[in-house]
């Protein structure tokens, strides 16, 4: 009911804009209408989710079960005390199999950002290869592995499986789906729609067979305990982004990260999933 009520707000906001810049509105009397529709919009979010707080009281149960308490603190505050991973070295590998789209080059999305006048959202298309050995390699040295894919494809959510030939489209209907991965991404039958975290990689004679995967949809009826399992085939046709250690990078691919991005259209599937 909230996006619904949101949805009508902005069409409606959408319409108001229009209607002033056709009566002749100035750029200075359409950003106060701008920004009232924009008041609209806050108002309808705390009403359904509460005002975003100015600080929160902290405290948790440490692995020996000891309670801890920090007391109020800021949301600033809690990321320079409690996270300890240099985000800055990190950047986004993404794989987009598009004949548009060459590997080795940095891409952003026009429009793509949700943090004012932050950095622009950058991604750096790789070899498929470099982003499994990258992933195995992080993991093997300890560390987890956040990464972006479509979720819903070949996935049985009650047992938290993911395989390419998890289901027989094919033989079922009499039909052939042939969609590759960068047909699907073209066609926007593929797009990022979720986040997770590897945190372990089976390797047979050097090659990933299964990834463990750590999901956010809790531990009721779905894999075991939230985690689930990864055939590496899956990997291979839905998976389309992590995040990485610059240093993890070969010094060849490194260097593309200080070149001019190429700007994907707003709508481009590659800006799905904002990270």
């Amino acid at each position: 009911r909230m996006n619904g009520v949101l949805v009508h707000a902005v069409r409606q906001g959408a319409r108001t804009l229009r209607e002033r810049t056709e009566a002749g509105a100035t750029p200075a009397e359409l950003r106060d209408a701008k920004q009232a529709i924009l008041e609209i919009v806050w108002r309808i979010l705390c009403i359904h989710l509460g005002a975003p707080p100015d600080t929160f009281d902290w405290q948790w149960n440490d692995t020996d079960r000891a309670f801890h308490r920090d007391g109020a603190i800021t949301p600033k505050a809690f990321a320079e005390r409690y996270v300890t991973l240099p985000l800055d070295d990190y950047v986004c590998l993404v794989h987009d199999p598009r004949p548009t789209s060459p590997v080795n080059r940095t891409f952003t999305v026009e429009y793509l950002g949700n943090v004012v006048d932050a950095d622009p959202v950058l991604y750096l298309n790789v070899e498929l290869d470099l982003m499994k050995d990258i992933a195995r390699h992080t993991i093997e040295g300890g560390e987890p592995v956040w990464f972006g894919c479509d979720v819903a494809p070949m996935m049985r959510r009650d047992l938290g499986i993911w395989d390419a030939n998890l289901y027989d489209y094919e033989g079922l209907y009499g039909a052939a789906f042939d969609f590759d991965k960068a047909g699907r991404l073209a066609y926007h039958q593929s797009l990022m729609t979720h986040a997770m975290l590897f945190t372990g990689v089976d390797v047979v004679d050097g090659t990933p067979r299964r990834w463990r995967v750590e999901n956010s949809w809790g531990e009721e009826k779905h894999g075991h305990k939230g985690f689930c399992t990864m055939n590496d085939s899956w990997f291979d046709e839905y998976l389309f982004e992590i995040a990485a250690r610059r240093s993890a990078l070969p010094d060849a691919v490194a260097a593309a990260l200080d070149e001019p991005p190429i700007v994907l259209p707003p709508w481009d599937p590659m800006g799905s999933l904002a990270r």
